[in-house]
Parts: structure tokens; C-alpha cells; sequence
């Protein structure tokens, strides 16, 4: 119930990729996560996602169209919708979906986190 300053967390975060745990409530994470370069081709069979930046810029590519995202702006994937994150420099997002979310989706790799820790 205490304050949770985003800056700071973000600050801890070294991995890119790697989601980190900063709330939880009804059954949804909130996550923040750095990103650096492309990330896996993948989709979410049972999950929506929502990426909100913090930090930087982002574009989250789709196989029809590419959506160029900033600070202060948002995007929502939708289940099933094939995409991938790319950041040319630094970003840092904060991400809300359901508990149950694996980062990679319906994809295993390197990137894979089955386990997401906190901040």
C-alpha cells in the first residue's frame, strides 16, 4: 500500500527483456520491463496485453504494419495477434496482463522468463 516510484524501479532493471514484477491485484501483473533490440515473433492465445511507455520509444511490429510508440503512449495487443517489440535504444514499458502470461507467448527462447521476480 506504499508508494511505488516507477523511475526507480526502472533504475534496477539491467536485463533487457526480462520483466520484473512491481503489483499485483485482481489477478493481473504489473510489470516493468527494459527494451534493447528486437524481441520474438510470438502471439498470447488467452491474453490481451497492454505496453505503456515510460521511457524512450518503441515499435511494436505486427506482420501488416509497424506502430511507433513514445512516452506517455500506449498500445493494447490483443489475443492472438502476432508481434513483436523492437526498441533502436533504450526503452523501459510498463506492462499489465494477466497473471498467467508467459512473455514469450506461444514461442520458448532465450528470451523466455517462466518465473518473473520482482523489483
Amino acid at each position: 500500500m506504499d508508494a511505488i516510484n516507477l523511475a526507480e524501479k526502472c533504475a534496477l532493471i539491467t536485463e533487457a527483456f526480462a520483466p520484473r514484477l512491481v503489483g499485483e491485484f485482481n489477478g493481473q501483473h504489473v510489470k516493468l520491463a527494459k527494451l534493447e533490440g528486437a524481441f520474438d515473433w510470438h502471439h498470447h492465445d488467452a491474453e490481451d496485453e497492454l505496453f505503456l511507455v515510460l521511457e524512450g520509444a518503441f515499435r511494436m511490429e505486427y506482420r501488416d504494419r509497424t506502430v511507433h510508440l513514445k512516452a506517455g503512449e500506449l498500445c493494447i495487443v490483443p489475443r492472438g495477434v502476432e508481434h513483436r517489440p523492437v526498441a533502436d535504444q533504450v526503452a523501459f514499458v510498463l506492462l499489465f496482463e494477466p497473471a498467467s502470461t508467459l512473455n514469450t507467448g506461444n514461442v520458448r527462447s532465450a528470451y523466455t522468463v517462466d518465473d518473473v521476480q520482482p523489483v
